[in-house]
């Protein structure tokens, strides 16, 4: 295994959404993954498939916790681990006999890793929820979409992966740098409502500060200002417009060829019903392809809106290898890039069952 975690030794107990999401970002980069699977069909095999490709990159095992022998067998995994990922609701790997402190008397090195939507305490802590019922419940889905419609139901990109496994993976990462000076491991409680909070920081600050406003479409980053908006063209497809600063907004402006003495300041409110009306009617009389030709290379921020599909064969990301294949699924490579550790292609999923004898075997200190 090669990678800047190399060496790192992680176990991730089957869970859904943000916990087989921060095991394989580990994995991708160098982490020995080991992932203990539940007897019978994955919870999620009926929705995502009989192969879930965010679970490359690690090896597998099954184990039955409700048996004495798999609780014992999971002791065993746990008194040789770095990293301990769960995703139960408060309380169930307690019950196990494997909450914290019991964790802490196998092995204090452990840093034990929680994932939860509501937390570990308060009115909702034990309540079922999902990506969007934590959005709705921090603010973030009320500010997004079209004013005059209900918020639109985003990709599962900002609680369970945002807010969830990018928080944990942080938080894991900063345990196991504290345990460097202390030897010690410790509990990362995540929740993906501080998480979402977190990455939702930008709105709260421009909120102090009063410069967000409640009002959907109404803010500089929401759709409300003419020049931070997407756009139809005229195949019906989409071009992306970012040009918040003025010198890229002057640039954008040349580029649809309207004069900027005949439109108003870009930073007046007033103006901006006025210059989305002459955006609009510009970009609608050229084609997707066509402004991807005319903007290329230019400073305007105007992006052609890419579907998947289209974002494989996008040559800049082709130059960048942004993209792999594993058993013919195409899929992010990893990621970050470092200059002196490597990344190497992840394993498929499932492409590495073991025994528990296996893993104890490479992983007894």
């Amino acid at each position: 295994m090669t990678g800047p975690l190399s060496d790192l030794r992680v176990l991730e107990l089957a869970a859904l959404g943000p916990v087989p999401h921060s095991a394989m970002v580990l994995a991708d980069l160098g982490a020995d993954v080991v992932r203990i699977d539940r007897p019978g069909a994955s919870p999620m095999a009926e929705l995502a498939g009989s192969v879930d490709h965010v679970l490359r990159g690690r090896r597998t095992t099954t184990l039955d916790l409700k048996s004495a022998a798999g609780l014992q067998d999971l002791r065993e995994l746990c008194r040789n681990a770095d990293v301990l990922l769960e995703g139960f609701r408060p309380g169930v790997l307690e019950r196990m006999g494997l909450g914290p402190q019991e964790l802490q008397e196998l092995n204090p090195r452990l840093v034990l890793g929680r994932m939860t939507g509501w937390g570990r305490e308060g009115p909702l802590a034990m309540s079922a929820g999902h990506d969007l019922n934590y959005l709705a419940a921090t603010g973030v889905l009320h500010a997004l979409g079209e004013a005059d419609r209900p918020p639109p139901v985003p990709l599962t990109l900002l609680g369970d992966y945002g807010g969830g496994s990018m928080v944990l993976v942080t938080g894991l990462l900063a345990a196991l740098w504290e345990r460097e000076r202390s030897g010690h491991g410790q509990v990362v409680d995540t929740a993906m409502v501080d998480g979402i909070g977190i990455i939702a920081q930008k709105m709260w600050a421009m909120r102090g500060a009063g410069t967000w406003s409640e009002e959907r479409q109404s803010n500089l980053l929401d759709g409300g200002a003419p020049f931070y908006d997407t756009y139809t063209c005229l195949d019906g497809r989409y071009l992306a417009i970012g040009a918040f600063e003025r010198k890229f907004f002057a640039i954008l402006l040349a580029n649809l060829e309207i004069d900027p003495d005949t439109i108003g300041d870009q930073y007046d409110r007033a103006a901006w019903p006025g210059i989305r009306e002459r955006i609009t009617a510009a970009v609608a009389n050229r084609s997707r392809d066509a402004w991807a030709q005319v903007f290329e290379g230019s400073d305007a921020c105007a992006t052609p809106v890419l579907t998947f599909s289209e974002a494989l064969q996008d040559a800049h990301a082709r130059s960048r290898s942004a993209y792999v294949e594993l058993d013919g699924v195409a899929q992010p490579a990893p990621a970050p890039r470092f200059s002196r550790s490597t990344t190497t292609t992840p394993i498929p999923p499932g492409a590495r069952p073991v025994t528990v004898s296996d893993v104890l075997t490479g992983w007894v200190r």
